[in-house]
């Protein structure tokens, strides 16, 4: 059971630490499932599903007096009934291609050697949008066009293959429509909660016959972890992607994506 413990915590703060950064959260738990033989009945989809709660939450506590004032602006407030609509018109694509493609998503696309590839193509694209001379016209994200929110949201589309990473495919369409780092950046945050919200519970339906068997301990655990370090990288990501760009996070993603192919080719 102890061991059992650490490799919830070590999932926890994998889930956590890479759910809102754009190296693919999804990509790098299939890695540590395929390499570290995290796949086993204690450890199986139900636990990965139920840990991704704990980033949504992390989210939705930091913006929780952002969303209230939100919420209360709907009623009253044009441009908050204006952002909302924005916010839903980007999670629609991602809604219907995900329950449309659902059993080919997870059936064909979730492959190691795909996240591989994907880590590595995708830390080629981050490196050049950092280089690229982009003149933002949006440094607000709750000023979007709302053909700039439909773009961002066809992007997200993209993530669906694993190793894209989804906060990596809505900042890099939102820069390329016009969008500043930072602006980008906090759009993905955004978005994030209807599509992880919307993504947990199709996918806790789906494996929902595997939760009887879960460990209650392990997931309680994997859980606190994840919302921990899901909290820290919220709070921190803004301000360090506004200074330094994406390149540390576009060399981690070649460097995780070569390494798991050279393993790959070595037949581990």
């Amino acid at each position: 059971m102890t061991l059992d413990v650490i490799r919830a915590v070590f999932l926890g703060i994998v889930e956590g630490l890479t759910e809102f950064i754009p190296v693919s959260s999804t990509g790098h738990l299939l890695l540590v499932g395929h390499f570290f033989g995290f796949d086993d009945e204690s450890f199986g989809k139900s636990f990965d599903v139920l840990i991704q709660l704990g980033a949504i939450l992390a989210l939705l506590s930091i913006y929780f007096t952002r969303l209230w004032r939100l919420f209360l602006g709907m009623f009253n407030n044009r441009e908050d009934q204006r952002f909302v609509i924005g916010v839903l018109v980007a999670f629609f694509p991602a809604m219907v291609i995900g329950a449309l493609a659902y059993s080919t998503i997870k059936g064909v696309l979730f492959n190691v050697w795909i996240v591989c590839s994907m880590l590595i193509l995708g830390g080629l694209v981050l490196l050049w949008i950092d280089r690229l001379k982009l003149k933002p016209r949006y440094h607000d994200a709750t000023k979007f066009t709302l053909p700039m929110y439909l773009g961002i949201g066809v992007m997200q589309c993209l993530s669906m293959v694993p190793g894209v990473s989804r906060s990596g495919a809505t900042i890099v369409g939102a820069m390329l429509l016009g969008a500043d780092r930072r602006a980008a950046t906090e759009f993905s945050f955004w978005l994030a909660m209807p599509t992880m919200v919307g993504a947990f519970a199709f996918e806790a339906y789906k494996s929902r016959a595997e939760f009887a068997a879960g460990n209650t301990l392990l997931i309680a655990v994997g859980f606190a972890v994840s919302f921990v370090c899901g909290w820290f990288v919220v709070k921190t990501l803004l301000g360090y992607v506004a200074r330094h760009g994406f390149a540390l996070f576009a060399w981690w993603r070649i460097a995780v994506g070569a390494l798991g192919l050279v393993a790959l080719f070595m037949g581990l």
